[in-house]
């Protein structure tokens, strides 16, 4: 399946509509961010998922992107997602095309996380950090589009509502702050003609 179309419309979109930042006037939250992979594979377009060993003291078998805290080091929360792609699932930063961002996103756990979205060079070998992963979920970008898969549930949280949107393939439940930027991703490419064709009749 040729998908070049795909990434270079999302390219165009991210140039457009950048990703906004969060103003939480008076919230201090910590920075983090994420890498959102995508792969070209001979079925079509895929996002690229880690799953945390169960035996993490934090985030214990969560499904997520690639990525984690800012550190003093990282001269920009890209800088920081980037170098978290690398310690957790082997890839270098010269094997990654970053097309854009997208919108920054609170999490209950007092962060913001800035999440990119980064296209992986073909060819490119993942080699996860088995102490930081468990395992590597290949979802086709497809199946995250089909309505089937989709859910969303309204949650009290803190006090106030608010949606929680939930991804299902292969057994695997996508949920929490990873859906929301699935979400986001979906939304922005929404009326893209080379993602709207991915969506089987």
């Amino acid at each position: 399946m040729l998908v070049e179309p795909l990434f270079a419309q999302l390219a165009a979109r991210l140039r457009e509509r950048p990703g906004q930042p969060l103003d939480l006037p008076g919230v201090d939250l910590r920075e983090a961010a994420v890498v959102v992979p995508l792969a070209e594979r001979e079925e079509g377009p895929v996002l690229v998922f880690t799953r945390r060993p169960d035996s993490l003291p934090r985030h214990a078998g969560q499904i997520s992107f690639p990525g984690g805290v800012r550190d003093p080091a990282d001269t920009t929360p890209l800088h920081a997602a980037l170098r978290e792609l690398s310690e957790e699932v082997g890839v270098a930063p010269d094997r990654v095309e970053v097309l854009g961002m997208l919108d920054e996103i609170p999490t209950i756990t007092e962060f913001r996380v800035a999440p990119f979205v980064g296209l992986l060079a073909p060819g490119t070998v993942l080699a996860p950090d088995p102490e930081e992963i468990a395992e590597l979920i290949e979802v086709p970008v497809a199946a995250l589009l089909e309505p089937a898969r989709q859910r969303v549930e309204r949650w009290l949280v803190r006090g106030a509502e608010r949606d929680v949107y939930f991804f299902e393939h292969a057994g695997h439940i996508i949920w929490g702050a990873t859906a929301r930027i699935v979400r986001n991703l979906l939304d922005v490419t929404a009326d893209l003609p080379a993602w709207k064709a991915l969506l089987r009749p």
